[in-house]
């Protein structure tokens, strides 16, 4: 074979089996994969397509003017009254499945889809949605003077600007009738009330929860299931309120994924109100991991003392070894004993200079300090300074080491008869 002549293939992006046509844009909340946007026929299979609005707000219609429409198309769809603009998500047969998800009342909720948006289209959308947040501000303080007990969370225009949302939230039912006349005659709109919950509040506005990642209701999660702690007890979860609670200040969602795992894997671990009895003493339950299939005993029933870990399925053992009258040696399987635990020696392995300090290097510079001094001290002292620095001088000029060795007691008894001979001759 040939290998130098062979052309090679350099996959990238949605090369690597994945269909550039499936994907859509990220921002886009409760975004939807179609994989099979590159099977041939999919789109000519139904005319349905799934368009979204602002936030988590979906919509499906008929495309009965058979426009070639793709994932990502602006376009303007019927709406009462007027028209809207959306992002065409998905189309081909995943809307079907999309339908069922969603729960359509009737088949009359399905409408129509107008044309392609035009760049008058969007110029109207685009200032329609430029009046949102002022909108918002202003709503909120008109519900606050009339006294009503809610909260106005967010404001969506329909793209032609002639009808606007007002989505709120409320404890208890509250008459909003005066509510929509004061606030059709300061915006001179269309207006319509749509409550909601916190839960879906938290899925319009978005946002990153504990683990990390972007919130389940903001990215494709759409029913909301009730959640009670009876959840976090069958995972052995903490019941405090502020691990439980998510973004919205309600219990999390995730409780409910992998609880019927753990209730599946609950069956199998033994009662948390039998004692184990062995013959050096009696065992009582102190804490479970039931994915991994293990028990944590104590001998004292409110305190950990010499905990035991064994697994499940010895656990269970015992207890029919107890209800036969019999006792093991020990929890550990096999009857072993358990070995003591020898005493740590906290100092293994250290090294006991550690706590020595580096000693500093003496300074080798000679020390100016002015010192009183003979003639003798003085010669010894030059004699130092010389040898210190590599310098040997004397009255006769620089010698080597060993003469100036030498020449010290010569020099210094010379020096000794000079002085006591100078007096006898005067």
């Amino acid at each position: 074979m040939d290998y130098k002549n062979m052309k090679f293939k350099i996959s990238r992006g949605c090369d690597r089996g994945l269909s550039c046509h499936g994907c859509g844009r990220q921002d886009n909340q409760l975004n939807t994969y179609d994989w099979l946007a590159d099977v041939p026929g999919n789109a000519e299979s139904t005319d349905l397509v799934e368009v979204q609005f602002k936030n988590t707000r979906k919509g499906y219609y008929h495309n009965v003017n058979n426009l070639p429409l793709k994932k990502g198309d602006i376009v303007a769809v019927e709406a009462t009254p007027g028209h809207d603009i959306g992002t065409v998500t998905l189309t081909g047969r995943l809307v079907t499945l999309q339908i069922k998800k969603a729960n359509l009342k009737s088949a009359d909720d399905i409408k129509r889809i107008y044309r392609i948006a035009k760049p008058v289209d969007m110029d109207k959308y685009h200032e329609a949605k430029s009046r949102e947040h002022d909108t918002m501000i202003q709503s909120r303080q008109i519900a606050k003077n009339l006294g009503l007990q809610m909260k106005i969370g967010d404001v969506e225009y329909q793209g032609d600007g002639n009808k606007a949302i007002f989505y709120y939230i409320a404890d208890e039912r509250v008459d909003f009738r005066q509510l929509i006349k004061v606030l059709a005659d300061t915006f001179h709109v269309r207006i319509e009330m749509k409550q909601i919950g916190t839960r879906q509040e938290a899925g319009r506005i978005g946002g990153t929860g504990p683990c990390g990642r972007e919130l389940c209701c903001a990215t494709w999660l759409k029913n909301f299931v009730s959640v009670s702690t009876n959840a976090a007890r069958y995972q052995d979860i903490s019941l405090s309120p502020q691990k439980l609670a998510g973004m919205c200040a309600k219990l999390k969602c995730c409780m409910n994924y992998e609880v019927d795992t753990y209730m599946e894997a609950g069956r199998k671990m033994p009662s948390k109100e039998v004692m184990l009895q062995t013959q050096d003493s009696d065992y009582y339950f102190f804490k479970q991991d039931i994915l991994a299939g293990e028990v944590t005993y104590s001998t004292d029933k409110r305190m950990p003392v010499n905990l035991e870990t064994i697994s499940a399925q010895r656990a269970r053992e015992v207890i029919e070894m107890n209800k036969r009258g019999e006792k093991p040696l020990s929890l550990l399987e096999d009857d072993k004993q358990k070995q003591p635990e020898r005493p740590k020696d906290l100092l293994e392995g250290g090294d006991l200079s550690r706590f020595d300090r580096n000693k500093k290097k003496r300074n080798n510079k000679p020390n100016n300090r002015p010192r009183p001094q003979t003639k003798e001290g003085e010669q010894r002292n030059g004699d130092n300074r010389g040898t210190r620095n590599g310098h040997h001088r004397n009255n006769h000029g620089n010698r080597n080491n060993g003469q100036n060795r030498d020449n010290k007691p010569q020099q210094a008894s010379q020096t000794r008869n000079q002085e006591t001979a100078t007096p006898a001759k005067q």
